[in-house]
C-alpha cells in the first residue's frame, strides 16, 4: 500500500470527527439561562474581564477616577453577589461568608 492509500481513510475519519464536533450542539446552547439552572457563584459574580483592580490597572486609572471606578465596581459586585446568594437561598452566616468571598474575588483583594 502506498502512503496516500493509508492516509486517505485517516483523513476521512478525522474530517468526520471534526464535522461531528463542530456541528454538535453544546450543553449551553441547548439549555436556555431561564431553564432554572443556576450559574456558579464565581461565574455569576465575577466581572467580565477580570477583577475591579485589574480593570482599573488596564484602564490606567489614577487618583479620583480610580477611586470612583473602584467604588462603583465594588457596589456592582456586591449587588451581583447578593443576587447570587438570594438565588442560592443562602441565609445567615453562610450568606454573609459567601457574599464577602464573592465580593473579595470580584474586587481583586
Amino acid at each position: 500500500m502506498t502512503r496516500s492509500a493509508t492516509a486517505t481513510p485517516r483523513f476521512a475519519a478525522l474530517l468526520l470527527l471534526a464535522t461531528t464536533v463542530i456541528s454538535a450542539p453544546t450543553a449551553h446552547a441547548a439549555t436556555p439561562p431561564s431553564a432554572g439552572a443556576a450559574a456558579p457563584a464565581s461565574a455569576a459574580s465575577a466581572p467580565a474581564s477580570g477583577s475591579c483592580n485589574q480593570q482599573a490597572a488596564d484602564r490606567k486609572l489614577a487618583g479620583a477616577a480610580k477611586s470612583s471606578f473602584l467604588t462603583k465596581c465594588e457596589r456592582e459586585a456586591t449587588e451581583r453577589c447578593e443576587a447570587a446568594a438570594t438565588e442560592k437561598k443562602l441565609a445567615g452566616a453562610a450568606r454573609t461568608g459567601n457574599v464577602n468571598k464573592c465580593v473579595k474575588e470580584a474586587v481583586g483583594g
